[in-house]
């Protein structure tokens, strides 16, 4: 694919993300990286797109009266911190693809509704489990160059912790601070973004804030979800076994 046709997946994936209040990170670098992007360019031009996208959704969701602080407080207590350390790792490219793979992977299942909430009342989230799945998630997200949404995600809903629209709501400023701190170690250490990028930007922003706006109002189209979700799928496999 030509990097010159990018901003039209972007903007998809920019809009089905938003949906459940991810930034798209995994999208766009699975995307970049089936463009044959050299992985340093990839993760600071995801986490530039990243940074836009979870502003539009944080605000939507939490102006709808989504947002819980309790739910989100545990976790980025650690994975702030661990997010910027984890983005001044420069992985090998085969290994950097296989580990993107792995969490479009989980991103496709998400989307594909095969992680859905407990029917149960919402449990607190107890602080010592939350400052370690931080810490974890906060570290693979700085490695990857993603904000860590599609991590965070399934451990909410599968522990009982938020219901889908919390879910969406706690993830999506939850990337937002974790993508700002992987970009500032990446911007401190490379400086120079790729050409293109502002339109890769535009797209996104374009893209995620219709997104976020029918997430947090309006019920998803899940037939558009589940077909995103088969996509990623598909990438995972070339990411995976290129």
């Amino acid at each position: 694919m030509s990097t010159s046709l990018l901003p039209i997946p972007i903007a998809l994936v920019g809009f089905l993300y938003a949906m459940v209040g991810h930034g798209g990170a995994s999208g766009y670098l699975a995307v970049m990286g089936l463009a044959g992007m050299d992985p340093a360019d990839m993760r600071s031009s995801a986490l530039c797109m990243n940074v836009c996208v979870s502003l539009a959704g944080a605000y939507q969701f939490i102006r709808a009266g989504h947002f819980r602080w309790p739910v989100l407080r545990p976790f980025v207590l650690t994975s702030v911190p661990c997010a910027f350390l984890g983005a001044g790792v420069h992985l090998e490219k085969d290994l950097y693809l296989r580990l993107l793979g792995l969490c479009v992977v989980l991103a496709g299942l998400r989307l594909l509704g095969v992680v859905t909430p407990r029917r149960e009342a919402m449990n607190a989230v107890p602080t010592l489990p939350g400052l370690a799945v931080g810490a974890l998630i906060g570290l693979l997200a700085g490695l990857l160059g993603i904000g860590g949404g599609i991590l965070l995600s399934p451990v909410l809903l599968l522990a009982g912790w938020a219901d889908a629209r919390v879910t969406a709501a706690t993830s999506a400023p939850f990337i937002l601070v974790n993508s700002a701190a992987g970009l500032v170690n990446v911007a401190g250490s490379s400086g120079a973004l790729p050409a293109g990028i502002g339109w890769w930007i535009l797209a996104a922003v374009l893209g995620g804030a219709i997104g976020s706006w029918v997430g947090a109002r309006h019920a998803p189209e899940p037939r558009l979800r589940q077909a995103l979700g088969v996509v990623l799928l598909l990438a995972s496999v070339k990411l995976i076994w290129p």
